[in-house]
């Protein structure tokens, strides 16, 4: 009952962060209704400045809902314009049934295996993760500053279960979980704790252009919140 407690205030936290905004919700729909939309597009339709038009796209894509990609084709002479459609599904808040017999396969094998092995492990398939969905979420972008692409982190993380928040300003670069998806899977195997830290190195990785040294605290492994700190 806890885990799906936790999956479902997760699921909400998701789509609040996602739609919690008028215009955010209406931009969704404008996009979800066509092939595919550029900020330009956005920004002309809603009459929005064309950077606010491109924060509500990176937040949406963020979430998971839309997806990214370059238009290599369709463009003009000069830079790829950066397009983004609708992910099939994506507003579906109910957990899958099928995570949830994954995370019990995972928690029955993880004693099995030596923690070192399935520490390195969780965290290569983390860090491979978090990469390629980088590059999902911003492909041909220039590098962000830590604080924005910790930004992203949260909104990502959020849309998978962790129901994330980014520090305020005057506080040291880190993302909160509110939540954690592997529920009681964590605390009794808290190597797959190093899934979460390879995921975040993944992301800000390609978010920041570079690798970025990644701290996580864990109430798994006793700390009192579940958080990354970066730089």
């Amino acid at each position: 009952m806890g885990r799906e407690a936790d999956g479902f205030s997760g699921a909400v936290a998701a789509i609040t962060s996602a739609f919690g905004d008028a215009t955010r919700r209406g931009i969704y729909l404008f996009a979800r209704d066509r092939e595919a939309v550029t900020a330009s597009e956005v920004a002309q339709h809603f009459d929005l400045h064309p950077n606010v038009a491109r924060h509500h796209l990176d937040k949406l894509a963020g979430g998971g809902y839309l997806e990214v990609f370059v238009d290599h084709v369709g463009s003009a002479v000069g830079r790829p314009s950066k397009r983004y459609r609708a992910v099939e599904g994506a507003t579906s808040s109910v957990p899958s049934h099928r995570d949830d017999l994954l995370v019990l396969l995972l928690a029955r094998l993880l004693p099995l295996v030596e923690p070192a092995i399935a520490e390195k492990v969780a965290y290569d398939v983390g860090t491979e993760y978090g990469h390629s969905l980088g590059v999902q979420m911003s492909p041909g972008d220039a590098p962000r500053s830590i604080r924005a692409a910790m930004q992203s982190v949260a909104d990502a993380l959020t849309a998978h279960g962790f129901a994330a928040h980014a520090a305020q300003p005057s506080a040291p670069a880190s993302v909160v979980r509110g939540a954690c998806p592997f529920g009681n899977a964590a605390i009794e195997n808290p190597v797959l704790c190093a899934a979460d830290r390879g995921l975040v190195e993944g992301l800000m990785s390609v978010l920041c252009g570079d690798s970025v040294a990644v701290q996580l605290s864990s109430k798994a492994r006793g700390d009192e919140v579940c958080a990354t700190f970066a730089g």
